[in-house]
């Protein structure tokens, strides 16, 4: 692959003392992420001079590699070509994918044995998901950041109620009160934690205000059913990632799907024969079970024929740009934005995608479907849910509205 890339050069590369045995697979392995070839010589080009950086470290091997040689590469390019110092990045990324860094046993923090323990207990006792220990532990890394337990190590001993509030007044800033809320409950999930550790005193997760946040205070923010259909017109699918983001919001709005939903299909879980779409929702572990329409079986057939060359992915949907990859969440909420920007309509925000869930609930209730058959459809565990949603038909309440009662004209105010 070398060869090919450099025809001129590859002797150069491949010579070299530290590098120049993984010169090869590092470039095939650059092809197979789909970098563009004039992109992929260019990152070749640096490897001399990453080379050089670590020879003057004193480096004269591969395994000898550590965290402060690769800050160094990476300081070094950023000097003199700072628009390629991901290369140092993308070939830590290839070295520790083929086994060929040897992993240093580094010191154990006492914020890392704290954060340790916190996702043990979270996982054994509470039986928290992957996804909520992450956030748990992250609000947990913030306030043991904030206490400075590196520096302290017996500082939770003496932590007062003042503290708290201090920390969580500093953090405030940064959330609205249904968002501070939420951090409020994990800071006092991580102080109980710590309580029964004996590692604080006992009752201070109770000592902790929470912003009243009201149920149902806010409606969920919806649109006309006609500005989605507009939307889903405005993207443009000549290209390979607007037809993605045409086919990925028009499931959104056949079947109301979330967008963690849509980024986790596969292959898999399209049976053509059948005729049907299995998927396992996320966010409930819901198995919904929902009808191949064959306006949805010729999108995606469009997509899949699109697609460029075959990926090691199942995923339906995949990043376009290298690295090759799935997509993430807040990428689907990005494209939406995008979109919502290009197509000139009144989009309240234009903020999460979530509102073509919530605008398929109020089109389907438009259509006298049962809220039954609405819950159903959407995935939600409870009626309760999807009333949440169903508030949003904002037309049927004022149908409702009684008429607000007048004073007769010939009666005279009495005076109290």
């Amino acid at each position: 692959m070398l060869k090919t890339l450099c025809p001129c050069s590859f002797q150069r590369y491949s010579s070299l003392s530290i590098l120049g045995p993984i010169v090869d697979g590092f470039s095939a392995w650059l092809v197979e992420q789909r970098y563009n070839h004039s992109y992929l010589r260019f990152r070749i080009c640096l490897l001399p001079y990453i080379e050089a950086v670590l020879i003057r470290r004193g480096i004269r091997h591969i395994s000898k590699i550590d965290k402060a040689d690769w800050a160094a590469c990476r300081k070094s390019l950023l000097g003199r070509f700072p628009n390629q110092s991901g290369t140092t990045h993308a070939l830590e990324r290839y070295l520790h994918a083929q086994g060929l860094l040897k992993q240093k046993p580094e010191l154990v923090s006492t914020t890392a044995r704290y954060l340790a323990a916190y996702a043990h207990y979270l996982k054994t006792v509470r039986g928290a998901s992957a996804s909520t220990i992450r956030q748990k532990s992250c609000t947990a890394a913030e306030f043991l950041a904030y206490v400075k337990i590196d520096k302290y190590a017996g500082r939770l001993k003496t932590l007062t109620f003042k503290e708290l509030e201090a920390f969580v007044k500093l953090i405030s800033v940064h959330f609205t009160r249904t968002g501070l809320r939420h951090i409020v409950a994990k800071l006092r999930c991580f102080l109980r934690f710590l309580a029964v550790q004996g590692e604080v005193p006992q009752g201070l997760d109770h000592q902790i205000d929470s912003p009243r946040v009201y149920r149902e205070e806010h409606l969920p923010s919806t649109l006309p059913w006609e500005t989605v259909q507009a939307f889903l017109d405005s993207i443009d699918q000549s290209s390979a990632v607007g037809l993605r983001d045409f086919t990925m919001f028009f499931l959104m709005a056949v079947y109301g799907l979330r967008a963690s939903d849509v980024i986790a299909l596969s292959l898999d879980n399209i049976h053509w024969r059948a005729g049907k779409i299995s998927i396992t929702q996320k966010k409930t572990g819901v198995v919904l079970e929902l009808p191949l329409t064959d306006a949805v079986g010729t999108t995606l057939h469009r997509y899949l024929k699109k697609l460029a060359p075959p990926s090691p992915f199942r995923q339906l949907f995949l990043r376009m740009k290298a690295p090759l990859g799935t997509l993430q969440i807040a990428a689907v909420s990005t494209r939406f934005q995008f979109w919502a920007r290009r197509s000139g309509l009144e989009i309240p925000g234009k903020g999460s995608c979530h509102r073509i869930r919530h605008s398929y609930a109020v089109f389907l209730l438009r259509k006298n479907t049962p809220i039954k058959a609405i819950s159903d459809i959407l995935g939600h565990r409870t009626l309760e849910s999807t009333w949440t949603y169903l508030r949003l038909a904002i037309e049927d309440l004022r149908d409702v509205a009684l008429p607000v009662p007048t004073e007769p004209k010939n009666q005279k105010a009495v005076r109290a």
